[in-house]
């Protein structure tokens, strides 16, 4: 590791953990996504930005969750597969547009999302996403070494 973040700045830490926190709680409400879904979703987004960490981290939460392993796999090629249901290809292609902003968020995109997910729900959706983005920033910038981490 370059840097022990968490050391460096303790209140930064607490403040990403409050959104983990609210995205939690939201998760068991009718406004929230799904926990299976948001691991999902976490893995697409740590993929794209290559934190090897947080791969390792969200794979296991996910695979500890009951997530087989075969989408897991695929889920890097969840375009080409019929692992994944409506719901989860809208969520995974919003993640994707979230995080490659360069590339834009279509009207076409967000009509297809919020075919899937309430306006709350697509709200929390997009904080993980922000979320994660953030993690991601970390892992990649002060290369935590994965393999150590053991879900809940």
């Amino acid at each position: 590791m370059r840097m022990n973040y968490q050391a460096a700045a303790p209140d930064v830490i607490k403040a990403m953990m409050a959104l983990e926190t609210y995205l939690a709680r939201q998760s068991r409400s009718e406004e929230g996504v799904d926990k299976s879904l948001m691991e999902l979703v976490k893995i697409r987004v740590s993929q794209i930005n290559q934190c090897a960490f947080c791969i390792d981290m969200h794979t296991k939460d996910a695979r500890a969750g009951g997530e087989t392993e075969q989408r897991i796999y695929a889920l890097s090629a969840w375009r080409e597969t019929p692992f994944f249901s409506d719901r989860e290809r809208a969520a995974l292609a919003w993640a994707e547009a979230n995080t490659l902003l360069p590339q834009g968020v279509s009207q076409h995109l967000f009509e297809q999302v919020r075919e899937q997910f309430t306006e709350a729900q697509l709200t929390n959706l997009t904080l993980a996403i922000v979320s994660i983005n953030g993690w991601n920033r970390f892992g990649v910038s002060f290369a935590p070494v994965p393999g150590d981490y053991q879900p809940a």
